[in-house]
């Protein structure tokens, strides 16, 4: 998606607890177009940031960032919805206030921080034991009464994680270092919970309590709080800020020296905020940024003219896949409602050319499956099983399919099907998002060539939006649950999928956009959340993968990195890369697992 979006998850809120839903999708930034500034929420005065004097810290031991702020920073408050950098939701949860686990990208497994160990004591009931280490920057020790007050904040107000307690009954200490979360056994969805302890970044019940009673319990009043001085558990501190940057400072004693075995190495990090991608490219380029976040248009021509810059996999398509932007059909338009045409446009697809033009190579050859090509979700597919209803672009195959239905060209090229002509079709995304735009031209392109008349609509996000949930379209592009999490790829078969709690059209739906139904798909998806045996598993996913190839509700049109993650060792040296042995993943090395990666570069 465009950039201006700037990885902001947007939790959906799923209806009915009876009824198993999703969990939170996180929209990611966009390849090409310039970053648009942040709204700020409404403050009152007395909690507008204080102007900061310019602090300079030495380059050897400051790791500069960007892509992850865009604009300048209104507050650090976790529950304002709008936090800056490193607060935000989603893309840098360790810097400041950490997660009970991390996970890791390259594996899809989750790996300890504040919390020690998790694991399924019955089928209703997850514990976690505690790392007994942990302490907050301010000395106070990190509790399990800790936990429960961040997670009881979701059930309390209306913020980012609160769609989790629709899986949740309870969650409640036992003792200082345990905690024991209890499943919704109307709604008893593992994956989500596993989900929760990955993503939900803690707070210092300590501080905040004292926040809550000073503004009366008003969630409206509580995300006026500037947070300034934010106290985390994790390895950085707030140290300044103003509107050109976000510098953060190493807290010494932080606790996670025993188990990470050292202090993280740069004693500083500073995110610049610039104006646009271009600026933050140059920049990056000289070798003012380390660690960059954002689409740099063909990156192998850096390293070719001699800049020290890498990306995690040496060769195209350099960046690991995190998610699949997808066009989606409305089942209910005629000629779109037959099986036979939507395989026929995606075997039309230029997917090669969406890679050059859209995605800049970086983009994998395409496998259409409900999963990433990774081993984090691949192994949840017998491929052999599948790879015959795996199409590729051939576009002899699908006029061929197209004939042996009986859709006869007319005298304008056009076919006709039944009596309906294929055409025209729009197909919309929104207008500016320069990536998703050049590949919705290639899709109306590509079906020129099997003659189905398909014509590009990009109107502005918010009336896409409206399309998109009332189901006012014809072919429509998103992105169906991206994001690393251990409910991947449940979640995005959920997304695309699952007809139960959907909205008619007209009305607003958040996921299955196109109304497909399928009571053997909402079985299975409905059964995958409990079950724990692989080989079940893998017969399930390889199932519904079946259905969904022979269905076709959706096409992917590109591979995409959930986040880009490009280094140029200029100044520090030893970041992780495909095949070092490391299995640190390439999460900007500050989110999930990645962070590990700041224990590893030098200057």
């Amino acid at each position: 998606m465009r950039v201006k979006s700037a990885a902001k998850p947007l939790i959906a809120l799923l209806l009915s607890a009876a009824l198993l839903a999703g969990c939170q999708s996180v929209q990611p930034p966009s390849v090409s177009e310039p970053q648009g500034t942040v709204d700020p929420p409404a403050a009152t005065t007395q909690n507008e940031p204080a102007p900061q004097t310019n602090k300079e810290t030495p380059r050897n031991e400051t790791l500069y960032v960007n892509g992850l702020q865009w604009g300048p920073p209104t507050n650090f408050n976790l529950l304002s919805g709008n936090p800056a950098f490193p607060v935000n939701y989603g893309n840098s949860r360790e810097l400041l206030y950490e997660t009970l686990f991390m996970v890791n990208q390259l594996d899809g497994a989750l790996e300890p921080l504040l919390g020690k160990s998790y694991e399924w004591t019955d089928d209703t009931t997850l514990r976690i034991e505690l790392n007994a280490d942990a302490k907050w920057s301010d000395g106070t020790a990190f509790t399990a009464d800790d936990v429960v007050y961040t997670y009881e904040l979701g059930k309390k107000y209306d913020i980012n994680w609160s769609s989790f307690w629709t899986y949740i009954q309870e969650v409640k200490a036992d003792g200082a270092q345990s905690v024991e979360i209890k499943l919704n056994p109307d709604n008893p969805n593992k994956l989500t919970v596993l989900d929760s302890i990955e993503l939900i970044p803690m707070l210092p019940k300590h501080i905040w309590e004292e926040i809550e009673k000073k503004n009366n319990n008003d969630l409206t009043a509580i995300r006026k709080e500037i947070n300034d001085n934010p106290v985390g558990t994790g390895a950085y501190k707030l140290h300044f800020y103003n509107d050109q940057k976000i510098t953060i400072i190493r807290d010494d004693n932080y606790w996670g020296q025993k188990l990470f075995g050292k202090l993280p190495a740069p004693k500083y990090i500073t995110h610049v905020i610039y104006k646009d991608n271009a600026a933050g490219d140059l920049a990056f380029k000289s070798g003012q940024v380390d660690v960059s976040q954002q689409f740099i248009p063909q990156v192998w021509k850096m390293w070719e003219g001699g800049a020290p810059v890498k990306t995690y996999l040496k060769d195209a398509p350099y960046y690991l896949p995190g998610s699949m932007p997808s066009i989606f059909f409305n089942l209910s338009k005629a000629g779109l409602d037959n099986a036979d045409v939507r395989r026929a446009i995606a075997m039309s697809i230029n997917y090669d050319k969406i890679s050059e033009l859209a995605m800049s190579g970086y983009s994998a050859p395409m496998q259409p499956s409900l999963t990433l090509n990774s081993d984090a979700e691949s192994k949840y597919i017998d491929q052999n099983a599948i790879k015959s209803l795996q199409w590729t672009t051939d576009v002899e195959g699908a006029n061929a399919l197209l004939d042996s239905i009986g859709a006869a060209k007319g005298k304008d090229g056009i076919r006709v099907l039944n009596g309906t002509r294929l055409g025209p079709f729009e197909i919309e995304c929104p207008y500016g998002w320069s990536d998703w735009n050049a590949a919705l031209e290639i899709v109306a392109q590509s079906a020129k060539a099997i003659g189905i008349e398909i014509r590009t609509k990009f109107p502005e996000s918010p009336v896409w939006t409206n399309d998109l949930q009332t189901g006012k379209f014809d072919i429509i592009m998103n992105t169906p649950a991206g994001g690393v999490s251990p409910s991947q790829p449940w979640n995005r078969a959920m997304t695309i999928m699952y007809s139960k709690g959907v909205a008619p059209l007209g009305e607003m739906a958040f996921w299955n956009w196109g109304r497909y139904q399928n009571d053997r798909a909402d079985a299975i998806i409905e059964e995958i959340p409990s079950v724990s045996d692989e080989a079940k598993l893998k017969s399930l996913y390889t199932e519904l993968n079946t259905i969904w190839l022979k269905d076709i509700p959706s096409i992917p049109l590109m591979y995409r990195p959930w986040v880009f993650d490009t280094v140029n060792e200029s100044v520090w040296k030893g970041f992780p890369s495909e095949g070092d042995g490391t299995n640190i993943p390439p999460q900007i090395s500050m989110d999930g697992a990645g962070i590990k990666a700041l224990y590893q570069i030098h200057n």
